[in-house]
């Protein structure tokens, strides 16, 4: 079985599966799910938990052998299995097995991020096919004032929707960050009622400023939002040649889509031919009709002249030229 993060709960609550896989590309989401996993083994007496972190040279033997062992404390135990990166073709076989056949008297549970690609792999597979899978996805830009507002209402307080704009903008897409501004504000003012006056006041700029963020910003004509980052990741020290990497990045997919779109019917088959996944397709796809093919070759020549300053081959600020650039792909000139 495959669920959302916000499904788990019912589903526990109907009952508990030996074995879990929580994977996907939020650790807010993962982490929560894991709780959430931990919370209803306890109330129903898994007192004994053992913790094993895959790092290089883990020995999924042991694992396995440990396992198979009955607990000899406690009648019932939750086995926790945390990955930071996908785990080998041996770690695969064996967390395939243990999903099929977990040990009787224990909850399985296994966290890690995991690409959506690699979602498809057998292991993963196996957990959806005996257990349950949940996959946290990003939540995403548009998506975010409602998941805001839908945790300020848990929690007893009201927002306006303006004011879950606002709060949006300040996290930039750090769910974590947008979680803890959450969390004061329910502490700070319980059971208020919010706007904005009252979010501006309260919350702290949390944003975490992201070279991507910035050229999905930009592509999709949101030149205030776009200017913004740029200016956070000034702040935070970002060097302007992995700025300029991430823009270069995407409008050479622009330009190589725009190319080909003039000559094909299937837009998704061009995107995935030039292997332009979900998450960078929305933001290509809304820049498509603004530029010509002129205007994507005249981006790519500025792009590389900005590129000549950072590298101190041309006279000028990068971080000026970067600015005008991103307003540029943004849709607006600025002044002189």
């Amino acid at each position: 079985m495959r669920i959302s993060p916000d499904a788990l709960p019912s589903g526990l609550e109907r009952g508990l599966r030996n074995a879990y896989l929580i994977t996907g590309s939020e650790p807010l989401m993962i982490a929560e799910a894991c709780d959430a996993v931990r919370s209803a083994a306890r109330k129903r007496d898994y007192t004994d938990r053992e913790v094993h972190f895959v790092e290089r040279g883990f020995d999924w033997n042991a694992l396995l052998m440990e396992a198979a062992n009955l607990s000899l404390f406690a009648s019932r135990r939750l086995v926790e299995v945390k990955f930071s990166s996908a785990p080998d073709v041996v770690g695969q076989k064996a967390l395939a097995g243990l999903a099929a056949q977990p040990p009787a008297d224990a909850v399985l549970l296994v966290s890690g991020e995991l690409e959506w690609r690699q979602l498809k792999n057998a292991w993963v597979s196996a957990f959806e096919q005996h257990g349950v899978l949940v996959v946290a996805q990003p939540v995403e830009r548009g998506e975010l004032p409602s998941w805001i507002r839908g945790r300020l209402e848990r929690r007893g307080l009201t927002i306006t929707r303006d004011a879950a704009e606002l709060l949006a903008d300040r996290v930039e897409g750090n769910l974590l960050a947008a979680q803890q501004e959450i969390e004061r504000i329910a502490l700070l003012m319980p059971g208020a009622a919010l706007g904005s006056d009252e979010i501006a006041a309260l919350v702290a700029d949390s944003a975490r400023y992201d070279v991507f963020e910035l050229s999905a910003a930009a592509l999709a004509a949101q030149p205030a939002r776009a200017l913004r980052i740029l200016a956070g990741l000034r702040a935070e020290g970002r060097e302007p040649p992995l700025v300029l990497w991430a823009l270069l990045n995407d409008l050479r997919g622009l330009s190589r889509v725009a190319w080909r779109a003039e000559r094909e019917r299937s837009l998704d088959a061009v995107f995935r031919d030039e292997k332009i996944w979900a998450r960078r397709q929305s933001s290509i796809k809304s820049a498509l009709p603004r530029f010509t093919r002129d205007d994507i070759e005249s981006l790519l020549l500025t792009a590389a002249a900005v590129d000549r300053i950072s590298k101190g081959a041309l006279p000028g600020d990068p971080w000026v030229a970067l600015e005008s650039l991103v307003a540029r792909i943004a849709g607006v000139r600025l002044a002189a």
